[in-house]
């Protein structure tokens, strides 16, 4: 007996050691060769042979450790020994930019937005090193019409030009550049269709894809049918995954009630849909006595419940939030068949290793942990042991609230790490969504396939939780944003709701209040009196700088739109605010060009008490979101020992004006010690309107002026300032060139240390150590990140 338990008891282990393995590996900020990584797997199996003789021994104390210690080796070895082996058909660099000819099948339903298409090509033809899957864009003309269609399971022949994928990285920010790396597309690009380059030529229509063509078709009809497009979108959605289609103000309610997770295609809308379905195959099953005799109705209908699952999920996009409930739920269902009673700790501990081996990028997402942990949790509150179900209408319904307070008690410190925002409404918003969606919104629109008038019930199903929903949005206080705690924080925050959740004595319970306290009162360190603070921002082709003093905090411009439903404050500046728990009290716009104003409507909605101060005229718009203090040269404040002040433009300068570039709005801020000079997209002509008006220009850092454009950067201004380090924020293999080679050659003379976004990601300097400058991109390195020379 005593010899079989160290033997479950090691398995047990290695599967907790495999997990945590494959958690290191993805922590590695540079691959190892395959050979490496494949003598890895090599020692944890020969080892794990090895432990046979000390069993026999019954040397317990040493098998356990053994075991946690060559399950790490094989999860880490499996994991990089992947990673290796997919990095190795990445784009080389000499192919990036270049005009291409590529042939390929489209693999993937397209995507469609106001910019035109973004699909998936498998190749089939193209030049050496061009990787086998590749994600592209082919975009609308002038009047926003595309001059063919695309169709999934086409062969096209395209020319092309490809770059490395590469994506915006800053702290707390979405990793692009992973969910490429998950999606197996090892480069972008975009079709070139102007009349110098050889015309795109679809081929011809293949069998492949056939379960993409259906969802396109699908998406279409429901889209085609359904007026209001509101509901149309998130029924396209629950039905084909295409979470593009849902517009962004309603992601924005959604996210605000706490429900975004039943508009996509999620775990609970798998496990719900394998329920029903093992429902409907065992009754069918018990009618026949045959097949009675051969396999229990139980046991076929949860095979059958997982089989048709997996089918809806692969018709939804078999995104990764699926894949992971499909390899769920095989798991569960295959220990169900063995006819014994598992403990449900096994049970969760052997889904969630089949997953990390299946998918070992999974352990990255927050979906993998937010579903995870609630059901781990929900099992350790002794909510969700299979006991007796509940008897009669009331109990019932004070499980679900319990089951649902137990989840949002204990997951809110994972929630805060994850998204930096909880919902106050959530719970009331879910138990009204949860059952409205699941059980009359879903099965209307999976119906749909079979009757289309039902997605016209389904859309009105939709509006209804719709209106709900956005009242409880418009709520005061409806959500609560709080900064990022550090790791070791959320956890013991997630620790104590488990243990304030769990039944146990109030006396017992009232131990998890030291572990929960702390996350609800971090603050995240600030500068000291007398010293500030700058975090510029890695948001592509714009400025987006953060200035933070002791107690005050300001935003130089906002940075670029990149499209009708897409800009940086909505997918950059509010997240990083958020996280960092920021109130900012002033946001300086230089200038109205979109790449330093597209994101200030979201900034702005975000931070209502923010003074605007800007340069950009009367009929702005958004001067009707919050009217603007113009700024003139001389303007100064004083934040807790540091100086702010406006250099350009002065009262003229806004009299006759053409452009916008000239009167861009210069800040200085000085802490005595060290000084940064912020400069918009000024030209040479203010550049020598500054040196003439200012007998001492000099900072530490310059914020580079237009990016690095060849109009600016004059050697004037340069030597007036003679900064030690200089910032360009420009987009990578941006269409302007920025910075110019000319110009980089400028500072490269006088010994100024040039650092750009593309290689640095968000650049951190701080006025207490003004030679020192922190790369996000190096800091927070992976190895899936663009890794350029």
């Amino acid at each position: 007996m005593q010899r079989w338990d160290v033997r479950g008891l090691r398995v047990v282990v290695a599967m907790a050691g495999f997990i945590f393995g494959t958690a290191l590996q993805l922590r590695q900020p540079a691959l190892w060769r395959e050979a490496v990584y494949a003598a890895l797997v090599a020692v944890a199996l020969t080892g794990w042979f090895a432990l046979r003789p000390l069993e026999r021994m019954r040397r317990g104390v040493l098998v356990l450790p053994a075991a946690l210690l060559l399950g790490g080796l094989a999860g880490a070895g499996l994991a990089g020994w992947r990673a290796a082996s997919f990095a190795a058909d990445a784009l080389p660099a000499a192919l990036e930019g270049r005009d291409l000819v590529v042939t390929g099948v489209v693999a993937q339903m397209p995507l469609r937005n106001e910019s035109g298409l973004r699909f998936a090509l498998e190749i089939e033809s193209a030049a050496p090193g061009v990787p086998p899957r590749i994600s592209l864009g082919w975009y609308a003309d002038a009047g926003g019409e595309l001059p063919v269609v695309l169709h999934a399971g086409e062969r096209w022949r395209l020319p092309v030009r490809l770059k490395a994928p590469h994506g915006t990285l800053n702290p707390h920010g979405f990793d692009y550049e992973l969910r490429l790396w998950e999606q197996g597309e090892q480069a972008t690009g975009y079709v070139r269709a102007k009349v110098r380059d050889a015309a795109p030529e679809r081929i011809a229509a293949t069998w492949r894809h056939p379960i993409e063509r259906a969802r396109e078709a699908v998406r279409d009809s429901i889209l085609q049918r359904i007026a209001d497009r509101q509901s149309a979108g998130v029924i396209a959605a629950l039905v084909t995954g295409d979470q593009n289609a849902i517009e962004r103000a309603d992601w924005d309610v959604f996210r605000a009630t706490g429900v975004a997770h039943l508009v996509a295609i999620s775990g609970l809308h798998i496990t719900m849909f394998a329920w029903l379905a093992a429902l409907a195959v065992e009754a069918l099953w018990r009618r026949s006595r045959r097949l009675m005799l051969r396999w229990p109705a139980q046991h076929a209908g949860l095979a059958g419940g997982v089989a048709l699952a997996a089918l809806y999920a692969a018709f939804s996009g078999w995104g990764v939030p699926s894949q992971r409930t499909v390899w769920m739920l095989a798991v569960i269902a295959l220990l169900r068949l063995r006819g014994r009673l598992w403990p449900w700790s096994l049970v969760w501990l052997v889904a969630c290793t089949v997953v990390v081996g299946i998918d070992p990028w999974a352990l990255m997402q927050p979906g993998f942990w937010l579903s995870f942990v609630a059901v781990g949790v929900l099992f350790a509150a002794g909510t969700g042991a299979p006991d007796e179900a509940p008897k009669g209408i009331a109990a019932r319904v004070f499980r679900l609230l319990r089951e649902q307070w137990v989840v949002t008690l204990a997951l809110t410190p994972l929630t805060l790490l994850l998204f930096q925002q909880i919902s106050l409404v959530g719970l009331p918003a879910n138990l009204i969504a949860i059952p409205w969606v699941t059980l009359v919104v879903t099965p209307l629109s999976m119906l749909g396939l079979l009757a289309p008038w039902l997605w016209e019930l389904a859309s009105w199903a939709m509006q209804a939780l719709s209106w709900v929903l956005q009242w409880l949005a418009n709520w005061p206080f409806a959500t609560l944003s709080m900064p990022t705690p550090p790791l070791w924080m959320a956890v013991a925050g997630v620790l104590g709701g488990i243990v304030i959740a769990m039944r146990l004595p109030w006396s017992v319970r009232a131990l998890g209040l030291p572990l929960l306290m702390p996350v609800l009162l971090w603050q995240p360190l600030r500068p000291a009196l007398g010293e500030f603070e700058l975090l510029a921002a890695d948001i592509g082709q714009g400025n987006a700088v953060l200035v933070r003093t002791a107690s005050h905090s300001l935003l130089y411009d906002a940075g670029p739109r990149y499209s009708l439903d897409s800009d940086a404050g909505y997918r950059v500046l509010v997240p990083l605010l958020r996280a960092f728990g920021e109130r900012l009290d002033t946001v300086v716009l230089s200038h109205r060009d979109t790449d330093h104003t597209g994101g200030a409507a979201a900034v702005l909605a975000m931070q209502p008490q923010a003074r605007l101060l800007s340069s950009i005229e009367a009929s702005h718009p958004l001067q009707a979101l919050r009217a603007a203090d113009r700024c003139i040269a001389g303007q100064r404040w004083r934040w807790d020992g540091v100086d702010f002040e406006i250099l350009h433009p002065v009262e003229s300068d806004y009299v006759g004006f053409t452009k916008p570039n000239p009167i861009s709005c210069v800040l200085r801020i000085s802490s005595g010690g060290a000084t940064a000079l912020l400069t918009g997209d000024i030209e040479k002509a203010q550049e020598a309107a500054l040196v003439a008006r200012h007998a001492d220009l000099s900072a530490n850092l310059l914020l580079v002026p237009h990016h690095g454009s060849k109009t600016s950067s004059s050697p004037l201004l340069l030597d007036a300032v003679r900064p030690d380090i200089a910032v360009v924020q420009a987009g990578w293999r941006n269409r302007f060139g920025h910075p110019a080679a000319e110009v980089v050659q400028r500072y490269v003379d006088r010994g100024i240390r040039l650092i750009d976004s593309p290689h640095c990601g968000a650049v951190t300097w701080s006025s207490a150590a003004p030679a020192e400058v922190l790369c996000y991109r190096n800091t927070g390195r992976r190895y899936w990140h663009h890794q350029m020379e």
